[in-house]
């Protein structure tokens, strides 16, 4: 059974991992909107969709016996409250890279994101790496460092992502609640601080008069943009160690480097091909650690 959870949740975390390399299109696609808009937007829809969801799955009743259960635990409230914080401030910095035409920064960013995620499961939450896994961290950490050198630069934005990102994976560890209803709540804690931005901006650049417009259909769908990889990610990350889904994170940004360079030209050197070389490497041996022990242990069972 645990076999088959650990299939399922890695099921979970890559097609989420997928959504979120394709989604610096879907940002570009309305770039001339502020990225504090964007996210304030993005937020907003997230939660529209969010209910939605609720209201259709008739799971209203449950979304409020968790509401309450997690208010009466301090400990609970404050990790979902951080992130929900979390979250939102590596969305904003994530939009305003790529439509400011980093996204080799922000691919960086996830590149070096899952180090930190590993890093984090072996100090808070004690887990454990067998010794292939161990030489895919340290080659990963070789590609990361080489990359982040050669930009000659102090790589604050692909830092922040990095960080930002692994926080909010182990604040979801840390609450032990259902992944729908978890993003509900997280959205519900940030929509009033969005709400009173969108009012206070001078010019919003959503009008309701021209609803319909591509650029108002949109920012709507960012709601499900959002949600839905984010609710993927939550079921994986509960049923898989934190380790990894930092390991599967490169995904992301692999898809994300391919677009930046192929579809919006962004210069990709040599550099960038030593250090992608390193990080696959060091994916394909932890990917082989993780399936030749379960293997293993069949065997001995059937003996």
């Amino acid at each position: 059974m645990e076999q088959k959870s650990d299939k399922i949740g890695m099921l979970y975390a890559v097609f989420a991992y997928v959504v979120w390399g394709l989604l610096p299109i879907y940002w570009k696609l309305i770039e001339e909107v502020p990225a504090g808009e964007i996210l304030a937007h993005r937020i907003v829809w997230s939660f529209v969709f969010m209910i939605v969801v609720v209201l259709s799955m008739r799971k209203w009743q449950g979304l409020g016996t968790e509401w309450k259960r997690i208010v009466k635990d301090k400990k609970k409230l404050i990790s979902i409250t951080l992130a929900s914080v979390v979250i939102s401030l590596n969305w904003l910095v994530y939009i305003w890279a790529v439509n400011s035409d980093h996204m080799l920064q922000a691919s960086l960013g996830y590149y070096i994101n899952p180090l930190v995620s590993i890093l984090l499961a072996i100090i808070v939450l004690k887990e454990k790496l067998t010794k292939s896994q161990t030489v895919s961290v340290i080659l990963a950490g070789v590609g990361v460092l080489y990359l982040t050198v050669s930009y000659g630069v102090f790589p604050w934005v692909s830092l922040f992502l990095a960080v930002s990102f692994a926080l909010y994976g182990l604040f979801k560890k840390m609450v032990d609640i259902p992944a729908m209803y978890g993003l509900t709540i997280e959205t519900l804690i940030i929509t009033p601080i969005a709400l009173i931005y969108l009012f206070l901006i001078p010019e919003n650049s959503f009008s309701v008069q021209d609803i319909t417009s591509m650029k108002n259909l949109l920012l709507i769908g960012a709601g499900a943009m959002t949600a839905i990889p984010l609710l993927l990610f939550a079921s994986g990350a509960k049923r898989i160690p934190l380790a990894m889904v930092g390991i599967l994170q490169y995904i992301a940004p692999t898809l994300m480097l391919l677009i930046g360079v192929f579809i919006y030209h962004e210069t990709f050197t040599r550099e960038h091909l030593i250090a992608f070389s390193f990080i696959w490497l060091a994916l394909v041996i932890y990917l082989g650690s993780i399936y030749r022990f379960p293997m293993r242990k069949m065997k001995m069972r059937d003996r």
